[in-house]
Protein backbone atom coordinates (compact mmCIF):
# COMPACT_ATOMS: atom_id res chain seq x y z
CA UNK A 1 0.00 0.00 0.00
CA UNK A 2 1.09 3.57 -0.54
CA UNK A 3 1.97 5.50 2.07
CA UNK A 4 -0.25 8.91 2.74
CA UNK A 5 2.43 11.84 2.25
CA UNK A 6 1.62 15.74 3.26
CA UNK A 7 0.07 16.93 -0.16
CA UNK A 8 -2.14 13.99 -0.79
CA UNK A 9 -2.99 14.43 2.82
CA UNK A 10 -3.23 18.57 2.77
CA UNK A 11 -5.01 17.96 -0.96
CA UNK A 12 -7.48 15.62 0.49
CA UNK A 13 -8.14 17.75 3.99
CA UNK A 14 -8.60 21.56 1.96
CA UNK A 15 -10.68 19.39 -0.73
CA UNK A 16 -13.43 17.95 1.67
CA UNK A 17 -13.43 21.26 3.28
CA UNK A 18 -14.24 22.90 0.36
CA UNK A 19 -17.13 20.51 -0.15
CA UNK A 20 -18.32 20.23 3.06
CA UNK A 21 -17.76 22.92 5.55
CA UNK A 22 -20.25 25.25 4.43
CA UNK A 23 -22.91 22.28 5.13
CA UNK A 24 -21.47 22.27 8.16
CA UNK A 25 -21.84 26.11 9.38
CA UNK A 26 -25.13 25.96 7.68
CA UNK A 27 -26.48 23.30 10.21
CA UNK A 28 -24.41 24.51 12.91
CA UNK A 29 -26.29 28.08 12.03
CA UNK A 30 -29.67 26.30 11.92
CA UNK A 31 -29.79 26.62 15.90
CA UNK A 32 -28.83 29.77 16.63
CA UNK A 33 -30.99 31.64 18.74
CA UNK A 34 -30.16 34.81 17.24
CA UNK A 35 -32.24 35.30 14.04
CA UNK A 36 -29.89 37.06 12.47
CA UNK A 37 -27.81 34.24 10.78
CA UNK A 38 -24.15 35.35 10.63
CA UNK A 39 -24.09 36.25 14.64
CA UNK A 40 -24.32 33.12 17.08
CA UNK A 41 -26.36 33.84 20.30
CA UNK A 42 -26.82 31.13 21.45
CA UNK A 43 -28.05 27.04 21.22
CA UNK A 44 -31.95 26.84 20.38
CA UNK A 45 -34.07 24.42 17.87
CA UNK A 46 -37.02 27.20 18.15
CA UNK A 47 -36.54 27.88 14.12
CA UNK A 48 -37.40 24.20 13.84
CA UNK A 49 -40.51 24.75 15.36
CA UNK A 50 -40.89 27.73 13.60
CA UNK A 51 -40.58 25.70 10.51
CA UNK A 52 -43.12 23.50 11.49
CA UNK A 53 -45.49 26.13 11.86
CA UNK A 54 -45.13 27.36 7.96
CA UNK A 55 -47.46 25.99 5.74
CA UNK A 56 -45.99 27.38 2.95
CA UNK A 57 -42.61 25.35 3.07
CA UNK A 58 -44.68 22.50 4.63
CA UNK A 59 -47.55 22.78 1.16
CA UNK A 60 -43.96 23.14 -0.97
CA UNK A 61 -42.38 20.13 0.68
CA UNK A 62 -45.38 17.84 -0.24
CA UNK A 63 -45.87 19.07 -3.57
CA UNK A 64 -41.91 18.76 -4.17
CA UNK A 65 -41.96 15.05 -2.46
CA UNK A 66 -45.33 13.78 -4.80
CA UNK A 67 -43.50 15.40 -8.07
CA UNK A 68 -40.38 13.31 -6.66
CA UNK A 69 -41.74 10.00 -5.79
CA UNK A 70 -43.76 10.37 -9.32
CA UNK A 71 -41.66 11.38 -11.81
CA UNK A 72 -38.94 9.31 -10.94
CA UNK A 73 -40.77 6.29 -10.75
CA UNK A 74 -42.66 7.16 -14.21
CA UNK A 75 -38.79 8.14 -15.41
CA UNK A 76 -37.84 4.48 -14.19
CA UNK A 77 -39.98 2.29 -15.94
CA UNK A 78 -39.72 4.55 -19.22
CA UNK A 79 -35.57 4.43 -18.78
CA UNK A 80 -34.85 0.84 -17.98
CA UNK A 81 -37.35 0.16 -21.20
CA UNK A 82 -35.20 2.76 -23.12
CA UNK A 83 -32.20 0.92 -22.48
CA UNK A 84 -33.49 -2.12 -22.84
CA UNK A 85 -34.09 -1.46 -26.52
CA UNK A 86 -30.83 0.29 -27.13
CA UNK A 87 -28.21 -2.50 -25.51
CA UNK A 88 -30.65 -6.08 -26.58
CA UNK A 89 -32.62 -4.83 -30.15
CA UNK A 90 -29.36 -4.20 -32.67
CA UNK A 91 -29.39 -2.29 -34.91
CA UNK A 92 -33.11 -1.27 -36.58
CA UNK A 93 -34.31 1.72 -38.53
CA UNK A 94 -34.15 4.85 -36.72
CA UNK A 95 -31.80 3.78 -33.71
CA UNK A 96 -29.61 6.77 -33.99
CA UNK A 97 -32.48 9.03 -33.75
CA UNK A 98 -33.68 7.16 -30.97
CA UNK A 99 -30.40 7.30 -28.86
CA UNK A 100 -30.29 11.05 -30.11
CA UNK A 101 -33.51 11.54 -28.45
CA UNK A 102 -32.36 9.89 -25.58
CA UNK A 103 -29.11 11.18 -24.62
CA UNK A 104 -29.89 14.72 -25.79
CA UNK A 105 -31.74 16.35 -22.59
CA UNK A 106 -28.11 15.38 -20.63
CA UNK A 107 -26.31 17.63 -22.41
CA UNK A 108 -29.02 20.26 -23.11
CA UNK A 109 -29.21 23.59 -21.34
CA UNK A 110 -32.17 23.35 -18.66
CA UNK A 111 -33.29 26.72 -19.75
CA UNK A 112 -33.70 25.72 -23.10
CA UNK A 113 -35.52 22.23 -21.73
CA UNK A 114 -37.43 24.14 -19.72
CA UNK A 115 -38.79 27.10 -22.33
CA UNK A 116 -39.61 24.57 -24.86
CA UNK A 117 -41.76 22.37 -21.87
CA UNK A 118 -43.13 25.71 -21.24
CA UNK A 119 -44.16 26.44 -24.88
CA UNK A 120 -45.31 22.92 -25.32
CA UNK A 121 -47.60 22.88 -22.75
CA UNK A 122 -49.14 26.16 -23.36
CA UNK A 123 -49.52 24.92 -27.00
CA UNK A 124 -51.90 22.06 -25.92
CA UNK A 125 -53.76 24.07 -23.43
CA UNK A 126 -52.26 22.01 -20.20
CA UNK A 127 -53.02 24.35 -17.01
CA UNK A 128 -49.32 24.28 -15.41
CA UNK A 129 -49.38 22.34 -12.07
CA UNK A 130 -48.19 19.65 -10.27
CA UNK A 131 -48.80 17.72 -13.81
CA UNK A 132 -46.82 19.63 -15.39
CA UNK A 133 -43.88 19.37 -13.01
CA UNK A 134 -44.15 16.00 -12.91
CA UNK A 135 -44.12 15.84 -16.79
CA UNK A 136 -41.09 17.90 -17.12
CA UNK A 137 -38.91 15.71 -14.21
CA UNK A 138 -39.96 12.92 -16.07
CA UNK A 139 -38.88 14.30 -19.60
CA UNK A 140 -34.67 15.01 -17.88
CA UNK A 141 -34.54 12.32 -15.75
CA UNK A 142 -35.66 9.47 -17.82
CA UNK A 143 -32.51 9.37 -19.44
CA UNK A 144 -30.08 9.21 -16.53
CA UNK A 145 -32.25 6.17 -16.01
CA UNK A 146 -31.19 4.89 -19.33
CA UNK A 147 -27.48 5.55 -19.18
CA UNK A 148 -27.08 3.72 -15.80
CA UNK A 149 -29.50 1.10 -16.84
CA UNK A 150 -27.57 0.57 -19.80
CA UNK A 151 -24.07 0.59 -18.18
CA UNK A 152 -25.49 -2.79 -16.13
CA UNK A 153 -27.21 -4.20 -19.24
CA UNK A 154 -24.13 -3.79 -21.41
CA UNK A 155 -21.97 -6.73 -19.13
CA UNK A 156 -24.84 -8.51 -18.71
CA UNK A 157 -24.54 -12.62 -18.84
CA UNK A 158 -27.18 -13.49 -21.54
CA UNK A 159 -26.95 -17.06 -21.03
CA UNK A 160 -28.70 -16.40 -18.16
CA UNK A 161 -31.72 -15.50 -20.25
CA UNK A 162 -30.73 -18.12 -22.85
CA UNK A 163 -30.96 -20.86 -20.19
CA UNK A 164 -34.68 -19.19 -18.90
CA UNK A 165 -35.76 -19.46 -22.25
CA UNK A 166 -34.52 -23.14 -22.64
CA UNK A 167 -36.58 -24.01 -19.28
CA UNK A 168 -39.86 -23.06 -21.27
CA UNK A 169 -40.16 -19.25 -19.98
CA UNK A 170 -41.47 -16.59 -22.03
CA UNK A 171 -39.28 -13.23 -22.90
CA UNK A 172 -41.40 -11.54 -20.00
CA UNK A 173 -40.80 -14.44 -18.11
CA UNK A 174 -37.35 -13.99 -18.50
CA UNK A 175 -36.98 -10.44 -17.85
CA UNK A 176 -38.80 -10.37 -15.05
CA UNK A 177 -37.44 -13.34 -13.32
CA UNK A 178 -33.82 -13.71 -14.64
CA UNK A 179 -33.04 -10.20 -16.05
CA UNK A 180 -35.00 -7.54 -13.60
CA UNK A 181 -33.35 -9.41 -10.39
CA UNK A 182 -30.11 -8.31 -11.50
CA UNK A 183 -30.47 -5.55 -12.83
CA UNK A 184 -32.04 -4.29 -9.96
CA UNK A 185 -28.88 -2.55 -8.19
CA UNK A 186 -28.77 -0.10 -11.17
CA UNK A 187 -32.50 0.37 -11.58
CA UNK A 188 -33.17 1.10 -7.66
CA UNK A 189 -29.84 3.31 -8.05
CA UNK A 190 -31.87 4.78 -11.38
CA UNK A 191 -34.88 5.42 -9.56
CA UNK A 192 -32.86 7.42 -6.20
CA UNK A 193 -30.71 9.48 -8.93
CA UNK A 194 -33.98 10.77 -10.88
CA UNK A 195 -35.65 11.35 -7.34
CA UNK A 196 -32.38 13.70 -6.05
CA UNK A 197 -32.64 15.42 -9.62
CA UNK A 198 -36.38 16.01 -9.37
CA UNK A 199 -35.62 17.01 -5.51
CA UNK A 200 -33.39 19.63 -6.44
CA UNK A 201 -34.43 20.72 -9.64
CA UNK A 202 -35.68 24.69 -10.10
CA UNK A 203 -34.87 25.89 -13.26
CA UNK A 204 -37.29 23.51 -14.89
CA UNK A 205 -39.75 23.90 -12.53
CA UNK A 206 -39.53 27.90 -12.24
CA UNK A 207 -40.67 27.56 -16.14
CA UNK A 208 -43.55 24.45 -16.16
CA UNK A 209 -44.47 25.24 -12.40
CA UNK A 210 -48.17 27.45 -12.04
CA UNK A 211 -49.73 29.26 -8.96
CA UNK A 212 -51.32 25.98 -8.04
CA UNK A 213 -48.16 24.32 -7.12
CA UNK A 214 -44.87 25.67 -5.84
CA UNK A 215 -41.82 23.41 -5.26
CA UNK A 216 -39.58 23.78 -2.45
CA UNK A 217 -36.43 24.86 -4.52
CA UNK A 218 -38.77 27.61 -5.56
CA UNK A 219 -40.23 28.48 -2.43
CA UNK A 220 -36.34 28.72 -0.92
CA UNK A 221 -35.27 30.99 -3.65
CA UNK A 222 -38.07 32.90 -3.35
CA UNK A 223 -37.37 33.52 0.30
CA UNK A 224 -33.73 34.02 0.06
CA UNK A 225 -34.09 36.72 -2.56
CA UNK A 226 -35.79 38.81 1.15
CA UNK A 227 -32.54 37.37 3.02
CA UNK A 228 -31.42 34.60 4.76
CA UNK A 229 -33.67 33.37 7.49
CA UNK A 230 -33.07 30.61 10.20
CA UNK A 231 -35.85 29.00 8.84
CA UNK A 232 -34.21 27.85 5.49
CA UNK A 233 -31.04 27.10 7.40
CA UNK A 234 -33.41 24.87 9.64
CA UNK A 235 -35.25 23.44 6.22
CA UNK A 236 -31.59 22.58 4.68
CA UNK A 237 -30.05 20.68 7.77
CA UNK A 238 -33.62 18.70 7.64
CA UNK A 239 -32.92 17.95 3.31
CA UNK A 240 -29.16 16.93 4.46
CA UNK A 241 -30.15 14.73 6.96
CA UNK A 242 -32.85 13.01 4.81
CA UNK A 243 -30.33 12.81 1.84
CA UNK A 244 -27.55 11.47 3.93
CA UNK A 245 -30.50 8.65 5.49
CA UNK A 246 -31.26 7.96 2.27
CA UNK A 247 -27.77 6.99 0.51
CA UNK A 248 -26.78 5.26 3.50
CA UNK A 249 -29.96 3.07 3.34
CA UNK A 250 -29.35 2.67 -0.19
CA UNK A 251 -25.21 1.87 -0.17
CA UNK A 252 -26.95 -0.59 2.47
CA UNK A 253 -29.49 -2.08 0.29
CA UNK A 254 -27.04 -2.97 -2.51
CA UNK A 255 -24.28 -4.24 -0.81
CA UNK A 256 -26.56 -6.88 0.61
CA UNK A 257 -28.07 -7.33 -3.26
CA UNK A 258 -24.76 -7.69 -4.37
CA UNK A 259 -23.26 -10.38 -1.86
CA UNK A 260 -26.58 -12.68 -2.21
CA UNK A 261 -25.58 -12.46 -5.42
CA UNK A 262 -22.40 -13.26 -5.03
CA UNK A 263 -23.65 -16.34 -2.55
CA UNK A 264 -26.07 -17.23 -5.32
CA UNK A 265 -23.30 -17.43 -8.14
CA UNK A 266 -21.02 -19.28 -5.59
CA UNK A 267 -24.06 -21.94 -4.53
CA UNK A 268 -24.78 -22.49 -8.43
CA UNK A 269 -20.99 -22.94 -9.27
CA UNK A 270 -20.87 -25.99 -6.43
CA UNK A 271 -24.05 -26.94 -7.65
CA UNK A 272 -22.64 -27.48 -11.42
Amino acid sequence: MRRMTWFNATSLTLGFAFLYLPMVILVIYSFNESKLVTVWAGFSTKWYGELLGNEAFLDAAWVTVQVAVASSTIATVLGTMAAYVLVRAGRFYGRTLFSGMIYAPLVMPEVITGLSLLLLFIGIGLDRGILTIILAHTTFSMCYVSVVVSSRLVSFDRSLEEAALDLGCTPFESFRLVTLPIIAPAVISGWLLAFTLSLDDLVIASFTAGPSATTLPIKIFSAVRLGVSPEINALSTIMIAIVTVGVITASIISKRATLMQQRDEQAAARTA
